[in-house]
């Protein structure tokens, strides 16, 4: 192998600068999601008086998103209508989406420190061999159909997530069916940050998708193409058999 050189000018071809592109937006994709924390509210009386004051009971959830272990907290030291609101939780788990969505990101990320340090490094030899440009281009394809799958499966996941922080909590809960005690929606924290991860997940998937073009050409399955080209640039032609 040869010896490490510092080479910038790769990044300065699509090659290069997309792959930093996909490194950013890899960033985004898992920070946006796999950081987000935020809590769901609602007001509870004990009465059918609704001008009586109302108690916040709080539901907190975060990445992963198992919000069938996200319990009701009350107020420290207030007993709300005599129920144990620990015992009770937010419904669905959407760990399984999340988690392959932040995985999947955190790995993309690392392939992209690794093929940016082979193209600034090592380009001489990456050009020169047949296998790496091939590997390079299986696992770009490989990339881009596995960022259709796991933004798909996130952004449904995500909408699931909304409806369950949401309106609909004071159905499902048991002691608000119940009425034993009067329930009524408060508030929950803003998915904004939760919408950009799938926009950069999809975002990732455009840019992969476009790379495979550029990858492509380094392999030998476009090497023919290259020859030929280059035969047709003012290339001498091979001699006519006598």
């Amino acid at each position: 192998m040869s010896a490490f050189q510092i080479n910038l000018s790769p990044l300065k071809e699509p090659l290069g600068f997309i792959k930093v592109l996909e490194w950013i937006a890899s960033i985004f994709a898992f920070a946006t999601c796999g950081g987000f924390k935020g809590k769901t509210e609602i007001q509870v009386n004990c009465s059918s008086n609704v001008s009586e004051h109302k108690t916040t009971i709080t539901a907190t959830f975060g990445y992963p998103f198992r919000l069938n272990q996200a319990s009701f907290q009350p107020p420290p030291n207030v007993n709300v209508c005599g129920i144990d609101w620990k015992s009770h939780v937010l419904v669905g788990d959407y760990s399984s989406s999340a988690q392959f969505y932040v995985t999947f990101a955190v790995f993309v990320f690392l392939y992209c420190i690794a093929a940016l340090l082979l193209y600034v490094g090592y380009m001489n030899l990456y050009r020169d061999s047949r296998k790496l440009p091939m590997i390079d281009f299986v696992v770009t394809l490989v990339a881009t159909f596995l960022w259709l799958v796991s933004t798909s499966a996130w952004a449904k996941a995500l909408t699931d997530i909304k409806v369950a922080t949401g309106h609909n909590i004071v159905q499902e809960l048991l002691p608000c069916k119940k009425q034993e005690a009067m329930c009524y929606f408060g508030s929950v924290t803003s998915m904004g940050s939760l919408n950009v991860s799938v926009i950069f997940g999809f975002l990732n998937m455009i840019l992969w998708g476009g790379n495979a073009w550029f990858v492509y050409k380094e392999t030998s399955l476009h090497s023919p193409s290259n020859t030929s080209a280059s035969h047709g640039q003012g290339g001498i032609p091979p001699p006519a058999g006598i």
